[in-house]
């Protein structure tokens, strides 16, 4: 029988490196034989918690060192891991729990809270991760694993779930073989070299996909030090890259746009190699920006929870282009599909706009207990990412918007992204989402909203701006100034918060 486990990403430099520094979180350091040793500790004490293989074990915790050891004793244990949104309330918690069918859900104290009145309604079991909590004192006196156990390639290894912007949330489920290879092809594939001696920040959240399987997985699948930033705050992590000599960067764009804003009050910069974007589209001013005051390149990808996640990414050695999301991953195909073709996939020529589609062996096996929901999104061995874009003659992948947030003016499509990257290279200006609301006349009305600050340009400025180098059909007729932009647990913009408040 073929087996495979994600918990040999950490197994295999426990012996291969078993001395170089793993994990960096504040003044704890991990090797990482230390780290895996500790892992198979709590391991023991899972499955003396009656944990068996196949089992599902809810997961919240920040990104402290708690989170990836419970996360390979989960795996090493045979277990299923189901990541929990930190910002999610305990109702929402408690959707989770019940849908994934978990029996226990590990939480940091930090999260307790939330956790125990979630598990409580569930009738869920909670062990508390971290100092003084229950899980280390049985990890403390358990008999540790001899290794992991077996999983075949095909059995589940962590649910995913989405973020529900359209109904409830529903548990992508990535087997083994989806993340192993996964986090293999970024790590060897996808980087213009080879280098085992990065050192990686993790500031994303690793209840996250991105964060999870790029910053955490990829990393040491190439054993690179991890070091984590329990909450992203831009002048901290600087200070944090300063600090530890971080190479590489991992963020999504509103990380970019405040680390230029922070890189103007820094006293000392990072010297960083390589910087990747994903979770949502980068604006290339934005790129621009941080490139000129940070002196290192980014690369933006592209990916989904059911794409483990990474489908395609900017790759130095075929070629990168500001602006698109580069090309697949080894073993991955992405192409453009007719939207409007349901019942399968009719690809379409290069250089014309429909529905990205993604296969290969990163594609999800189906959503957890919704077969009409995978039926609709699994088509003729192609995942339907409900995303539109474009592929290019030489192969460079665009992504132009999510189907949702198309904005239809008086007949015409009006992409968001194109006009906020328009906006964004007002003087002045460094934050904007663009959404349509309904408006009698035109059936949607265009409407910039602007987060305010000392230096942000007036309604009237922008309005004028928009007027100049935007299309008559795609400048904004109306101007919202927010605080802040409101963000999902993965840091994305939550557009149908926007919708809703500036919609009526």
């Amino acid at each position: 029988m073929t087996s495979l486990s994600l918990a040999s990403v950490l197994a295999e430099p426990a012996w291969r490196r078993p001395g170089k520094t793993a994990l960096i979180e504040g003044d704890r350091r991990y090797t990482f034989a230390e780290l895996w040793d500790q892992v198979l500790r709590q391991a023991g004490a899972l499955v003396e918690q009656g944990v068996r293989p196949g089992d599902k074990v809810a997961l919240m915790c920040p990104n402290t060192a708690e989170f990836p050891r419970a996360y390979y004793a989960i795996l090493a244990a045979g277990g299923v891991v189901v990541p929990v949104h930190l910002l999610l309330t305990a109702g929402e918690a408690e959707t989770v729990l019940r849908d994934s069918g978990a029996s226990v859900v590990i939480a940091h104290a930090m999260c307790a809270e939330t956790a125990a009145k979630a598990a409580e309604n569930a009738g869920v079991k909670v062990l508390t991760a971290g100092p003084g909590g229950r899980l280390e004192e049985l990890t403390g006196r358990a008999t540790p694993l001899g290794t992991f156990l077996t999983r075949k390639p095909e059995d589940p290894a962590v649910i995913f779930y989405t973020s529900g912007t359209t109904g409830t949330p529903k548990g992508a489920v990535l087997s083994h073989l989806n993340l192993v290879m996964n986090a293999t092809t970024d790590a060897y594939d996808a980087r213009d070299e080879v280098r085992r001696d990065d050192v990686v920040l993790a500031s994303l959240p690793l209840f996250h996909t991105f964060g999870q399987t790029v910053s955490m997985n990829a990393s040491w699948r190439l054993g690179n030090t991890v070091v984590l930033l329990p909450r992203f705050d831009p002048d901290a992590a600087i200070a944090l890259m300063v600090k530890e000599k971080v190479t590489t960067f991992h963020g999504v764009p509103t990380m970019y746009v405040t680390l230029v804003e922070a890189a103007a009050r820094a006293e000392e910069m990072p010297t960083l190699r390589r910087c990747v974007s994903g979770g949502a589209s980068l604006p290339v001013p934005v790129l621009e920006r941080f490139e000129a005051a940070f002196g290192a390149k980014v690369l933006e990808g592209y990916g989904l929870s059911e794409t483990s996640p990474v489908a395609s990414v900017n790759q130095l050695s075929i070629g990168t282009r500001a602006g698109t999301v580069g090309h697949p991953l080894w073993g991955v195909d992405v192409e453009i599909a007719d939207p409007e073709v349901l019942d399968a996939v009719k690809l379409l020529p290069r250089g014309e706009l429909g529905e990205i589609v993604i296969r290969g062996h990163n594609v999800f096996t189906g959503y957890l207990g919704r077969p009409e929901a995978t039926a609709a999104a699994l088509v003729d061995g192609w995942f339907r990412t409900g995303d539109l874009g474009r592929r290019d003659d030489e192969g460079f992948i665009s992504i132009v918007d999510r189907t949702k947030d198309l904005i239809i003016r008086g007949g015409f499509n009006v992409y968001p992204r194109e006009v906020e990257d328009a906006l964004l290279r007002m003087p002045g200006l460094t934050e904007v989402a663009v959404i349509g609301v309904p408006d009698e006349v035109h059936g949607e009305e265009i409407v910039a909203v602007v987060v305010a600050g000392e230096g942000v340009p007036s309604g009237e400025e922008i309005l004028a701006y928009g007027n100049e180098h935007l299309g008559r059909h795609k400048y904004p007729r109306r101007v919202e100034f927010v605080d802040a932009l409101p963000l999902g647990p993965s840091h994305k913009v939550l557009k149908r918060e926007l919708r809703d408040r500036f919609g009526g």
